[in-house]
């Protein structure tokens, strides 16, 4: 009897796990969306030297970053697709959405700069939780580059 309670509360928080976080991917997607739409003409770009006509810009910089967690269903299907082996994909989209927010907040910094360029963008991804034998837990995501910021914009 016991057995089954555990079994019972384990189906639980997987079910759980799986409704709450598509629900809470799906709308973090949909803000992501729309703010890469809003952000659009703060071009960002891994080149690292600027075009000779930028180089009267002023240069700044600027990040992003983001911690995200991993839900109790990524955890449990992380874990059994290890046993077979193959792609983690629960794992992408989690790196997919943290990189993005990563991102979208250093343009937000670079636009409230007045900046209409961020070069030599870089990202430094980290495990941050504390629970390094029971997965992944929650990851840091990192996003850096230099903005470049037209002569024009008072600072």
């Amino acid at each position: 009897m016991e057995a089954l309670i555990q079994l019972g509360v384990f189906v639980t928080l997987l079910l759980c796990g799986y409704f709450f976080g598509r629900h809470a991917e799906r709308k973090h997607y949909k803000s992501i969306f729309q703010r890469e739409d809003e952000l659009r003409h703060v071009v960002v770009t891994a080149e690292r030297m600027p075009e000779p006509e930028l180089m009267r810009h002023r240069f700044n910089l600027v990040s992003g970053s983001v911690v995200i967690s991993v839900d109790y269903f990524k955890v449990v299907s992380a874990g059994l697709r290890s046993l077979v082996g193959g792609r983690l994909s629960s794992y992408e989209s989690l790196l997919d959405r943290a990189r993005r927010e990563a991102l979208l907040r250093m343009q937000a910094e670079a636009e409230a700069q007045g900046a209409e360029m961020v070069i030599n963008t870089k990202f430094e991804t980290s495990r941050v939780s504390g629970n390094a034998g029971q997965g992944l837990g929650s990851m840091e995501v990192l996003a850096y580059g230099t903005a470049l910021i037209p002569p024009s914009v008072a600072g």
